[in-house]
């Protein structure tokens, strides 16, 4: 963390090196975040490309209360919202990427695409309470911060999808 704070520091005195540092230790992991809301790399790529845009151009803005990866992932998360509206779609499937998905063998894979399956069907606050939470292993705290929520709703969100994925899987087993 000392070290994020003294990079954070160099940019805000110009340093394009130290956001180069950044970027490498932020680039894959807010990528793989990302990736649990799209299956479409080049969209998952330009959220995260536009979120380390906007960090750097309001670094200033980073008061270093929270780390900056939950900074970077809230303004990540913010870009992937706006194109949700102005797409008015959680998620778009190719028919391409189906026929792959039905032809995988792995059961292990086909797990991972039903419980994909069932996530898409989550409200957004719920899906990213639950991800961010399960996947990501963010303290509440840190997801109320991102998402703009009271941590008390982030508990409530989480349990009431826990309940919810809990009656799917009963419902697939019968």
């Amino acid at each position: 963390m000392l070290e994020e704070i003294n990079q954070v520091k160099r940019i805000k005195n110009g340093d394009r090196n130290a956001f180069k540092e950044l970027y490498k230790n932020n680039v894959s992991p807010l990528f793989m975040f990302m990736k649990q809301f799209s299956i479409d790399n080049s969209k998952v790529e330009d959220w995260v490309q536009r979120a380390f845009i906007k960090a750097y151009e309001n670094i200033n803005q980073f008061d270093g209360i929270s780390l900056f990866k939950t900074w970077l992932f809230k303004i990540a998360i913010n870009e992937m919202k706006m194109d949700f509206r102005k797409a008015n779609s959680i998620k778009n499937i190719s028919v391409d990427e189906v026929e792959i998905a039905s032809e995988m063998e792995d059961s292990d894979l086909q797990w991972e695409l039903v419980m994909k399956d069932w996530l898409m069907e989550l409200s957004e606050a719920k899906r990213m309470v639950f991800i961010l939470y399960e996947i990501e292993v963010y303290s509440h705290a840190e997801i109320s911060e991102m998402l703009n929520i009271k941590e008390s709703a982030s508990r409530t969100i989480l349990t009431r999808t826990k309940v919810w994925l809990r009656n799917k899987w009963n419902e697939s087993e019968k």
